[in-house]
């Protein structure tokens, strides 16, 4: 079968792309399909003839399983977030059970090296460069395991039990009925447990509570044999430590153990801004090493935007206003520092005192400091409300050609200096953040790949091309900055590894693991000798023998 690219078409008019774009820069994550004037990306081989075919659309019709298997109208599975790949497979499999996985995997595992099936796991679509497709493959849809239910546990340590497939924003309302919260999030909730415990799950609570595969105490897998496998730290250790940041290599995650504590009902949510970056990077740095600081610390870098200040007020409130009505940011590259403190209704004095004490500490633009109060789902669900409006004009399903990285602190000053007003000129295309996080806060050993430095900066250029544009907000024109980021980052050698990594050459993974490809490596043929999952990051080839002959 060979895929059919979709074009589509979308006019906008100057004023609601500059509002998709200051919106998305909340949102950190996945991957997509591509929509726009140009072809999907596709393998450049079709191996599976039809009689082959026919005979695999057999097979998995006779097993027996509880759910489903679906042999057409699957465009939906071969679309993500970044909208630039559309790999079609040959079945989607929509489990009601873990043994729905377990058998399909091990079916595939068992035609051994007479095929080249892969096998994806696909969450909520989030991936941003076909991470989660399978091209002539089959796609396991994960949101539709969702058995056994939630199962809570209200002890000393207070944990939930969780289905891979269930998003973090049905455990979030499911939890706060018992007064718990996850501790570690990412900055948009509608997102599958297994999909960020395979990467990471990275936020502004990460510089205390480390990323959401710091706050799992146990994991069931299904590994590329079709093995149910239990693992934590203290069972099965390898592959709980290989799966967590993993990419899907070693295994499919279909339960997650996840660490929970009492849940505060409020937030106060500040923002300032910074005309020199190492004051604010000083700042930022003073915060997340501090015990008693606010609760979440992020930033983002804004560059020639005009009235930057007045688009706040719609969900802000000046300190100031006479002072912040007078600011100017047309034509300078700023930073703002974003953060927020949790509590509860009968704190709200003393949290007031801390936060007073804590900002009294910092050396932002006074006339910047703007302030909110909403409830901790609003907070923490921040992105979708904005994500529905967007929907409804058109403006969510376009390209992402997105950019993570992971800064070392020695190295930051010198990347933000050729970056930041020489790279980029504006942030017209997209939001840039930027925040540090500390890796004391980190467990060691998972998959995950971040520099060697105690702190490194994430740094996320969260764009969103025009479809059919040739400007400055087309695709091309962003992904040839992307690539000079990229460039600079090599030449200068600044340590930089990649958040949501992508690669076309194994060659390219090696260099990103570095001295851990060894370990990397010898995990996948252990728990997935095959190389039957997860083939759109291009990590590893199916091994069969039409490769060998």
């Amino acid at each position: 079968m060979k895929s059919s690219p979709t074009h589509f078409f979308f006019k906008h008019n100057s004023m609601l792309l500059r509002l998709l774009i200051f919106i998305l820069g909340i949102c950190s994550i996945n991957r997509s399909n591509f929509c726009c004037d140009q072809l999907f990306a596709t393998p450049a081989t079709n191996s599976i003839t039809p009689s082959s075919f026919s005979a695999i659309e057999s097979s998995l019709k006779q097993l027996k399983i509880e759910g489903y298997f679906s042999f057409k109208n699957f465009d939906h599975v071969a679309k993500d977030f970044g909208n630039r790949y559309h790999f079609l497979p040959l079945a989607v499999l929509y489990p009601k059970s873990v043994s729905d996985i377990s058998a399909t995997v091990k079916h595939v595992f068992n035609m051994g090296t007479t095929t080249e099936l892969t096998v994806a796991a696909r969450g909520h679509g989030h991936s941003l460069e076909g991470q989660a497709q399978a091209y002539q493959g089959v796609v396991i849809s994960m949101e539709s395991l969702r058995a056994p239910a939630m199962r809570f546990h209200q002890g000393e340590l207070p944990f939930v039990d969780v289905s891979a497939g269930e998003l973090w924003i049905n455990i979030l309302h499911e939890s706060l009925k018992l007064g718990l919260t996850p501790k570690s999030w990412t900055d948009y909730l509608h997102l599958t447990v297994g999909g960020t415990l395979s990467n990471a799950g990275i936020s502004g609570q990460a510089f205390k509570h480390g990323p959401q595969i710091n706050n799992v105490y146990q994991l069931e897998v299904v590994t590329g044999k079709g093995e149910v496998i239990t693992c934590s730290e203290e069972k099965n250790a390898d592959l709980f430590y290989g799966v967590l940041g993993g990419l899907g290599q070693f295994g499919i995650i279909t339960r997650a153990r996840i660490a929970l504590q009492p849940a505060p009902k409020k937030v106060k949510w500040i923002r300032v801004l910074y005309s020199d970056f190492s004051t604010f990077s000083n700042d930022q740095e003073q915060l997340i090493s501090s015990k008693d600081s606010f609760d979440y610390v992020e930033g983002f870098v804004v560059i020639n935007r005009t009235g930057l200040l007045n688009n706040w007020r719609s969900t802000f409130n000046p300190k100031d206003p006479l002072f912040a009505r007078k600011f100017s940011s047309e034509g300078k590259v700023l930073y703002c520092l974003e953060v927020a403190k949790y509590f509860n209704p009968d704190e709200t004095a003393n949290t007031n005192q801390n936060i007073d004490a804590l900002l009294s500490t910092l050396n932002y633009i006074e006339s910047s400091l703007f302030q909110s109060e909403v409830s901790y789902v609003e907070f923490l669900d921040r992105v979708h409300v904005s994500e529905m409006k967007l929907q409804e004009k058109g403006l969510w399903d376009v390209p992402h050609p997105w950019l993570n990285l992971l800064i070392p602190r020695s190295k930051i000053h010198d990347f933000t200096q050729e970056v930041f007003g020489k790279i980029l000129t504006d942030t017209s295309h997209g939001p840039i953040l930027i925040y540090p996080v500390n890796k004391s806060k980190w467990i060691k050993g998972t998959s995950m790949v971040t520099p060697e430095e105690d702190i490194m900066y994430l740094i996320a250029f969260l764009s969103s091309a025009v479809p059919s544009s040739t400007g400055k907000d087309g695709l091309e024109h962003i992904l040839s900055k992307n690539k000079k980021i990229l460039n600079f980052c090599g030449k200068a050698n600044i340590g930089m590894k990649q958040y949501l990594p992508h690669y076309t050459t194994q060659e390219d993974w090696k260099v990103h693991f570095g001295p851990r490809w060894e370990t990397f490596a010898r995990r996948k043929s252990t728990y997935d000798p095959l190389a039957i999952l997860a083939p759109g990051h291009g990590i590893f080839k199916r091994v069969s023998l039409l490769q060998q002959q």
